[in-house]
């Protein structure tokens, strides 16, 4: 027999969608707020020279630049207001948390402080994100300056300038991406990554196709890198739904006269925990400086050993894959540690009463709880590492683009999945609504009777 929830789910179609109007406008709302931002991304800073700039950037497309170039949604290659993206916010997100974590003040303002500590929380982050932006913001116009004929004009306006209007859009961005989780559908700045990639995701495949075309890669090698992408796809999207259920069980208790309780439930465990997190921080985290130092080696007085350094971190080099990899299974613990704690876990299910069979409440509850999710991770970074380094390597030896790699399809899987989850719940709800509006009607006409 199937539940409630599963048969409203069975009748969602798109009558229902017609229905929800809120729905319509959040959507809508998201997309005029996405238009915005590519917009944004055409739109050039001051004081560079775009064909002198594009020369520069060729030289460096198949390395982390390009990678950040393709998160952007081509924003770096046009150097445009919106060349940082939200990379300098989703940093300062994840090292509040990191300090939340460790600092008792913060640990406390997050959990005793209701909606205020929330605001004061992410108004911490907001600063944070100011002093990165900025520190990038003037790394890539100091670098910009070391490449030749670059900069028009170069001096300290030219850099003052650049940090202002990288900074400003930065922000501008971290504010568009919290309306869209307020007012919109999705998370923000998952949703403004997801679009960056997918306006470069068919140049991706034109390239891919015309490599073919012109003799650089045989039809196997087509056809095998579109497997590929094919099989990452599937295989992200099995792992994504894959989870693991702990059985929780509530003991009867008795009220009056009557036996209650005595219930079971699970406790959901995902198997990627993290979700797209790990590779989107490693990727920012090793941005700077690869950019800085990519910029830098393009000049005539460039030192051989910053040379050989850019040279190794490209795409399929082994110190690219070691460091891209080491960072991806750290994130990986380090964020699952941040949003799921075992110990606040057991002790609720000891609060209402809850126990896991075979297992004492308290103590021996968080202990089991971290044991299952610690192994979990463990397999959870193991096909974050696979999903993101692997295509990468097999696309780089091919000396094919990369924006069908694994890592951009990663997100672009993962963010769909949760706003499509997004507007089934809100579809749902909508349901549930329109159901208790019949059911009340009905107790009013019985009533009348």
């Amino acid at each position: 027999m199937a539940s409630a929830a599963e048969q409203l789910a069975a009748n969602m179609s798109f009558s229902a969608f017609k229905r929800a109007t809120e729905l319509q406008q959040r959507i809508l709302f998201t997309l005029g707020v996405l238009i915005i931002y590519r917009l944004g991304t055409f739109v050039p800073i001051p004081g560079i020279d775009p064909a002198a700039f594009a020369n520069a950037f060729n030289s460096q497309t198949q390395g982390l630049l390009g990678m950040f170039n393709m998160f952007s949604g081509g924003a770096v290659e046009r150097m445009a207001i919106f060349a940082l993206n939200v990379m300098p916010y989703i940093s300062a997100s994840i090292i509040i948390q990191l300090m939340t974590a460790v600092s008792p003040k913060l640990e406390k303002l997050k959990k005793e402080g209701g909606e205020q500590g929330r605001k004061q929380i992410n108004q911490y982050t907001r600063y944070l994100t100011v002093l990165l932006a900025t520190f990038q913001a003037y790394g890539i116009a100091v670098s910009l300056e070391a490449s030749p004929g670059v900069v028009i004009d170069p001096g300290w306006f030219f850099r003052i300038s650049t940090v202002i209007t990288l900074v400003g859009g930065t922000m501008f961005l971290m504010w568009l991406g919290e309306r869209i989780t307020a007012r919109g559908i999705g998370n923000g700045a998952s949703l403004i990554i997801f679009a960056g990639i997918i306006a470069v995701l068919p140049r991706g495949l034109f390239q891919t196709l015309n490599l073919g075309r012109v003799g650089e890669l045989n039809v196997f090698e087509v056809l095998l890198l579109l497997a590929i992408a094919v099989s990452v796809i599937v295989f992200i999207v099995f792992i994504e739904r894959s989870q693991r259920r702990l059985l929780i069980q509530y003991p009867k208790r008795q009220m009056g006269n009557r036996m209650t309780g005595g219930e079971s439930s699970f406790l959901p465990l995902k198997l990627n925990t993290s979700g797209v997190i790990p590779p989107i921080f490693a990727s920012s985290l090793l941005l700077l400086p690869v950019t800085v130092m990519g910029f830098a080696s393009a000049g005539s007085n460039a030192p051989d050993w910053l040379q050989t350094v850019v040279v190794m971190l490209q795409h399929g080099q082994p110190l690219f894959m070691v460091m891209y990899a080491a960072l991806i299974i750290f994130f990986c613990f380090f964020y699952t540690s941040v949003v799921f704690n075992p110990e606040d876990t057991a002790e609720n299910l000891r609060k209402h009463g809850g126990f896991i069979p075979g297992i004492r409440p308290g103590k021996r509850t968080a202990e089991y709880i971290d044991y299952v999710l610690t192994r979990l991770t463990v397999i959870g970074a193991v096909y974050l590492t696979i999903v993101c380094l692997l295509p990468e390597f097999l696309i780089a030896s091919m000396n094919a683009p990369y924006y069908l790699g694994g890592t951009s399809l990663l997100i672009v899987v993962s963010v769909t999945m949760d706003t499509v989850g997004q507007i089934q719940s809100h579809l749902l709800s909508q349901q549930y609504e329109g159901l208790l509006k019949k059911t009340r009607l009905r107790g009013k006409g019985r009533g009348a009777r």
